[in-house]
């Protein structure tokens, strides 16, 4: 099979975001063996690949699993199950959305292997792009928004121009939630309002801290979601209210924070916490996550969320195309096979 290889081993030991000038520089074409299932896994043929910034910080060593030079890269896709092994026999022939399990082969290959529990069968009203994007940014959003709930009726979204912000959103207009949103430019502020957001702010305006502390003694929003974790997420965590708990599931800022107000942990009572979405698989009941799947599919199924496209690339041209894809915020990029 044709399949996009890792170029290095390891951690790279840099924290550079998930920004890439070329993807050449850790990633390479190969022919390989095409994989065999084991007992409880599935060899799946690609339809389409998503690309996640988890699946930039990893190719650039930087995500917290360490690279396997030669292994194909790609967490996450849609495709249909050719092979099956001794109990998953069940998925044969299905079109599944599948997220690589641990020690499995990587989606942005012609196959991928994964555990038989890390697919999910996809209805049929369900597109592939769709599918290659049902894992990851929506059961994170499903879990994320529902940690928000718990602890108040506002809660804030950093990067939410993102698709999983953009989620985010609309579950939490769903939900009756109050969605603080923050963004990188102006133009950005009046689709995420219509998308259902209460408040939509610039980061980069001249007057950021003052609106947004506006904003949070009037909505006083508990709960701060973040995927950048930069000096300006600091200075938001700082201006949120007593009890208030910074949750970073990503790092997409080149330059990590400095803690400007350590008093406020002691004093105010305030929490820094990561979310990672496989720990919360391990963590939560199969029933559960069955019914979050479910909500899911069904969200896809009657248009309350989509999946907004910003590049499709073919396989045998991700390396010369995924560089200046990444450029685009506003959508996701999908690999077709």
């Amino acid at each position: 099979m044709f399949a996009l290889v890792l170029k290095e081993d390891g951690f790279s030991g840099q924290a550079t975001g998930p920004a890439i000038t070329d993807a050449r520089d850790y990633l390479e074409e190969a022919v390989l063996p095409k994989p065999e299932a084991g007992a409880g896994q599935v060899v799946i043929k690609l339809r389409v690949a998503s690309v996640n910034p988890s699946d930039l910080h990893y190719i650039k060593g930087e995500y917290g699993q360490p690279r396997v030079k030669g292994a194909p890269a790609g967490f996450e896709g849609c495709g249909d199950v050719v092979e099956a092994g001794a109990g998953a026999e069940g998925l044969l022939g299905q079109r599944v959305s599948f997220a690589v399990s641990k020690g499995g082969s990587g989606a942005w290959a012609e196959y991928a292997m994964t555990d038989a529990m890390s697919c999910i069968p996809l209805r049929d009203d369900i597109s592939d792009e769709d599918g290659a994007a049902q894992i990851v940014n929506p059961l994170t959003a499903m879990a994320m928004v529902d940690l928000a709930e718990k602890a108040g009726e506002a809660f804030v979204i950093s990067a939410a121009t993102s698709q999983l912000g953009k989620l985010m959103i609309g579950l939490a207009k769903d939900k009756g939630l109050k969605a603080i949103a923050l963004v990188r430019r102006a133009e950005a502020i009046a689709p995420l309002k219509a998308l259902g957001a209460t408040t939509v702010l610039d980061i980069t305006a001249p007057d950021f801290i003052a609106d947004f502390s506006k904003a949070s003694r009037a909505l006083k929003p508990r709960v701060f979601l973040d995927a950048v974790a930069d000096q300006s997420a600091e200075q938001v965590f700082a201006a949120m209210p007593n009890g208030a708990r910074w949750v970073c599931y990503g790092n997409m800022g080149a330059t990590p924070p400095t803690l400007s107000q350590i008093g406020q942990l002691i004093f105010m009572d305030k929490k820094i916490e990561g979310f990672w979405l496989a720990r919360w698989m391990q963590k939560t009941e199969p029933s559960v996550q069955m019914q979050v799947v479910a909500q899911v599919q069904e969200r896809f199924a009657d248009g309350r969320w989509k999946t907004d496209i910003s590049a499709r690339i073919p396989l045998k041209r991700v390396l010369a195309e995924l560089a200046s894809a990444t450029r685009e915020t506003d959508g996701k990029i999908m690999i077709e096979a």
